[in-house]
């Protein structure tokens, strides 16, 4: 099998934006035909849900929602590790997201107080992709951010099988969770559903989970509408440095891992040594020949998979920064040298015993990431995703006193008049005795 990996080589380049390739979340997207979609489920509701479902997904679903008793048993259609791993999974992500809630913050200066309170939004929206694969890790790495945000009231989607079902691993990460509204909904439709709401489904405030193109674009074409969770999380990538002390066949199947998700994602190899780019390549092409999933894994590396040659650790960082990529995996002798010029990855690993497989499963943090280069302004899923900060705001007479001649200044610089007055006669009747 040829290289699969298009070759750039780097090394001597001071300016690089023009050579990097870099995804335009915005030229590629089925605007368009998701917008119609979008109008179709605001007008026509439960109707035109029902509709979309059959013809994306070729399945007539009259009641998209899981019966609570389908919930309750699908844990015993899997096979105990499997079960095991859900729960170990399950009780790693929530610690970490519970040990990195915000709390109530509070602050003075002056005779003023103030609090800042992180509230959870009302109800939450997870979608959780499929088609291709089940992803019940994905149930795990949305919902549980979610409860550790306090929001109590979720709903969440998933595209059906061809007989209408979804996978019983998926129905027990749910179960797991608590949950207990889940419709059998994927893709456009699914996103549409949870925003505007239709005659069964209440609408939403937050969405969360990552998806394909469309539905990437459809939760941003709803922004405004409902507060969307982590930027553009679409398609997997991966970035691997590694250097001679990283093993060829290490560092080749960790690319394939994120590439075998299938089209639209991005595999890059950042290198300093040219015998470790052959080497990795060779691996590359052999992991992929005998791939279960070949097919998928080529449509990635068609489109988006590189090896990039640079002067060392420093250039390595800056390449990376240029992708800002979903998954950064450091596989080198100093990984703090590539480290520390790091500014813009959804997520980090770091040496040989690190691989991105532990992010998407076990680690912690949630896999909802960034792609297609958004990372540059964004980043994972957190508790914060399903939270605003409200101030509550005190102030004594002695700090309204400190404030009320800039205020007053200010306001009337600006043509404000009752904001000047609301703090100058306050004064005013302060003075004769009264507050009024």
């Amino acid at each position: 099998m040829s290289d699969l990996l298009r070759r750039l080589d780097l090394r001597g380049r001071d300016e690089l934006s023009s050579v990097l390739p870099r995804p335009d979340t915005v030229a590629g997207r089925p605007v368009e035909a998701v917008q119609a979609i979008l109008d179709e489920v605001r007008a026509g509701g439960d109707k035109a849900v029902r509709a979309a479902t059959l013809r994306f997904d070729g399945v007539d679903v009259a009641d998209p929602r899981v019966p609570a008793g389908e919930l309750d048993s699908a844990a015993e259609k899997l096979d105990p590790p499997l079960v095991a791993a859900l729960e170990a999974a399950h009780d790693a992500i929530l610690d970490f997201h519970r040990s990195e809630a915000p709390a109530t913050h509070t602050y003075r200066r002056d005779g003023i107080e103030i609090e800042s309170r992180p509230q959870p939004v009302d109800r939450a929206g997870l979608y959780v992709p499929g088609g291709l694969a089940a992803y019940p890790s994905t149930v795990l790495m949305t919902a549980l951010p979610a409860l550790a945000a306090g929001v109590t009231d979720i709903a969440m989607c998933a595209p059906p099988a061809p007989d209408g079902t979804l996978p019983p691993a998926v129905l027990a990460a749910a179960h797991l969770c608590g949950l207990t509204e889940v419709y059998r909904i994927g893709g456009v439709q699914a996103v549409a559903a949870i925003a505007h709401g239709t005659e069964t489904i209440r609408p939403v405030d937050v969405i969360a989970g990552p998806g394909n193109v469309y539905v990437a674009t459809a939760k941003q074409l709803l922004a405004g509408q409902v507060g969307l969770a982590a930027a553009f999380a679409g398609p997997s990538e991966i970035v691997v440095v590694a250097d001679d002390s990283a093993p060829p066949t290490s560092a080749a199947v960790d690319l394939v891992v994120q590439a075998e998700h299938g089209p639209g994602g991005r595999a890059w190899l950042i290198t300093w040594d040219e015998t470790v780019a052959d080497r990795v390549s060779q691996e590359v092409a052999a992991i992929v020949d005998a791939s279960p999933r070949r097919a998928e894994t080529m449509a990635t590396l068609a489109d988006g998979g590189y090896l990039a040659l640079v002067d060392g650790p420093a250039q390595a960082a800056e390449v990376a920064n240029r992708i800002a990529p979903e998954h950064l995996q450091i596989m080198t002798a100093d990984p703090d040298a590539v480290l520390t010029g790091v500014r813009h990855a959804g997520a980090v690993f770091i040496g040989p015993w690190s691989p991105a497989s532990l992010g998407d499963y076990m680690a912690g943090p949630s896999h909802v990431l960034p792609t297609a280069g958004t990372a540059r302004f964004a980043g994972a899923l957190t508790v914060e995703d399903f939270q605003k900060r409200m101030h509550v705001i005190r102030a004594g007479r002695d700090g309204f006193e400190a404030l009320r001649p800039h205020v007053s200044t200010l306001a009337r610089a600006e043509g404000l008049a009752a904001h000047a007055d609301s703090v100058d006669r306050r004064a005013e009747w302060a003075e004769r005795g009264s507050v009024r």
